[in-house]
């Protein structure tokens, strides 16, 4: 079993930034792929951003790709996005998972935190 539990969410203007911030627990987090997901009221769970689990290979959905960097430190077993430029379509719950293929779809990821709010006002 993986834990995870994400922190960092808030209420920002459209062209801040924040840092959603993911840490795990349980069973080697450094074996996983680390993703970052979204989910809007309404929509589906989208993919936003994985990160191999030597940290070498990313991957972006195209909508953040830019302005989204996603990190991870093996050694404090966190995961973090940083989130420039926002606007408000980047409003959702966002989800940390914890994979072991390197995929884009959630229903392939096997461990999920509870989630962080972001808002962006205009």
């Amino acid at each position: 079993q993986v834990q995870l539990v994400e922190s960092g969410g808030g209420l920002v203007q459209a062209g801040g930034s924040l840092r959603l911030s993911c840490t795990a627990s349980g069973r080697t987090y450094s074996d996983y792929v680390m993703g970052w997901f979204r989910q809007a009221p309404g929509k589906e769970r989208e993919f936003v951003a994985h990160i191999s689990w030597s940290g070498d290979r990313t991957l972006y959905a195209d909508s953040v790709k830019g302005r989204f960097t996603i990190s991870r430190d093996n050694a404090k077993n966190t995961v973090h996005l940083q989130m420039n430029s926002l606007k408000t379509e980047d409003t959702a719950v966002y989800y940390c998972a914890a994979g072991r293929i390197f995929v884009v779809a959630p229903g392939l990821y096997d461990y999920w935190g509870q989630g962080t709010q972001v808002t962006v006002s205009s």
